[in-house]
């Protein structure tokens, strides 16, 4: 372990000399020399007690495929997009607020031992996209900037100080006009060819007309990649109205997303989609279709593009689809082998709620697709409340899945016993 942490530290003075800080009004330049901040000790949070045993009990009301069970991984306040750690299963959590969390199983029990506020020196602002590199780099994708932290599950345990790079400075992930509470939830991954991959939701409903060239020459409202140390931005796809989810196919490493789908247009229409990207540089037909092949109203009488490319699953109108992974495990059946699982958050402006589930949709090795079908359901009740609201789904080690739910404040995990 020794050894361990003094080569991971070396390998972080290496690569945060990649990226300078800007001025430190959240400590940035103290953490980049290694000084402490003197920052107060980070917030824990209970995994027992009242709260814990009352998500508990919320989950005897969740239904799954024959084999399969849920039970409570972690009380993680708020907890929204999740990132595994390669070598050690420390899952990292981000929120729509100002906190990124660590959730630590440290016996394998499958159960989180400690909850722990990560880099608590360090003033995120809604930090919820959280990826890790192969090498063990926890890439954090704020409202309006990007920071990477080597080694952080050995970092984070010391305290509030942690190693950090600076991959994309404040205020330049977007233009700073395009900041907004709507849409400003982040989400990335790092793709086969080693670039990370972010996407930038757009802050309208339906964008301006005079507004959607700039939008478009920035990414927002798309997926724009670059080189890990913040190089070489370009925008890899267009025309996507706010996806919160993405993963790349182990199969044919293309990249797959949700999208988001355009509100008001009644209960039915238009569809959520998840779309699949074959190369760089395609357009998936936002704003000119606001879901599927649905025209919007707002540009109804403009010319789309020509090779518009369209979802290869339309899922249920306003059900929120967010966080996706396609499943790689061996623990669940044959069945489940490279299809994408997907977390519908549930409906906001639906005269029927629908949604809070999680879904599942095979995929062929061509990359074609069979019938989504529900796996996780039941947190939104008959009566249309809300138990909890899923956010975010990946794979622990052991092949056994984590659902994030912001609304509970909680991580499940589902594992597969076999049929009885």
């Amino acid at each position: 372990m020794i050894r361990t942490a003094i080569s991971s530290a070396a390998a972080a003075a290496m690569f945060l000399a990649l990226a300078p800080a800007m001025a430190a009004p959240d400590n940035l330049q103290k953490l980049q020399s290694f000084k402490p901040t003197g920052t107060a000790t980070p917030e824990t949070v209970p995994q027992t007690g009242a709260r814990a045993d009352a998500i508990r009990e919320n989950l005897k009301t969740i239904k799954l495929p024959q084999g399969f069970k849920i039970e409570l991984y972690a009380v993680v306040p708020e907890a929204r997009h999740m990132a595994v750690e390669p070598s050690t299963g420390v899952v990292f959590v981000g929120t729509r607020k100002t906190k990124v969390w660590q959730v630590t199983d440290r016996n394998k029990r499958r159960v989180a031992d400690d909850v722990v506020q990560f880099a608590s020196s360090v003033s995120f602002k809604v930090p919820n996209g959280v990826c890790f590199s192969p090498d063990g780099i926890l890439y954090v994708a704020e409202q309006n900037r990007v920071l990477a932290f080597p080694a952080a599950q050995f970092f984070g345990e010391g305290g509030p100080d942690v190693a950090v790079g600076v991959v994309v400075p404040q205020g330049k992930l977007v233009p700073t006009e395009f900041e907004s509470f709507n849409h400003g939830a982040r989400a990335c991954r790092i793709g086969p060819d080693k670039k990370l991959y972010v996407a930038l939701g757009q802050p309208w409903n339906v964008p301006p007309k005079d507004k959607l060239a700039a939008l478009d020459k920035n990414g927002v409202g798309g997926i724009i990649r670059i080189d890990q140390d913040g190089k070489n931005r370009e925008v890899y796809a267009h025309g996507v109205r706010n996806s919160v989810g993405l993963d790349f196919s182990p199969v044919d490493k293309m990249l797959w997303f949700t999208d988001n789908q355009v509100d008001g247009m009644g209960d039915d229409q238009p569809p959520g989609e998840l779309n699949r990207a074959t190369k760089a540089g395609q357009n998936f037909g936002f704003p000119w279709y606001g879901g599927g092949k649905v025209r919007t109203v707002e540009y109804k009488d403009a010319k789309p593009p020509a090779d518009a490319v369209f979802p290869v699953v339309e899922y249920a109108a306003h059900a929120a689809d967010l966080g996706m992974s396609f499943y790689t495990g061996k623990m669940f059946p044959a069945k489940y082998q490279n299809g994408v699982f997907a977390a519908e958050h549930g409906s906001w402006n639906r005269t029927k709620p629908i949604g809070a589930r999680v879904v599942y949709t095979p995929v062929n090795a061509d990359g074609s697709v069979g019938a989504t079908e529900v796996f996780a359901e039941g947190w939104l009740t008959a009566n249309g409340e809300y138990m909890g609201r899923p956010v975010d789904v990946q794979q622990l080690q052991d092949g056994s899945l984590l659902v994030s739910d912001d609304y509970a404040g909680a991580i499940y995990r589902i594992s597969y016993a076999g049929a009885k």
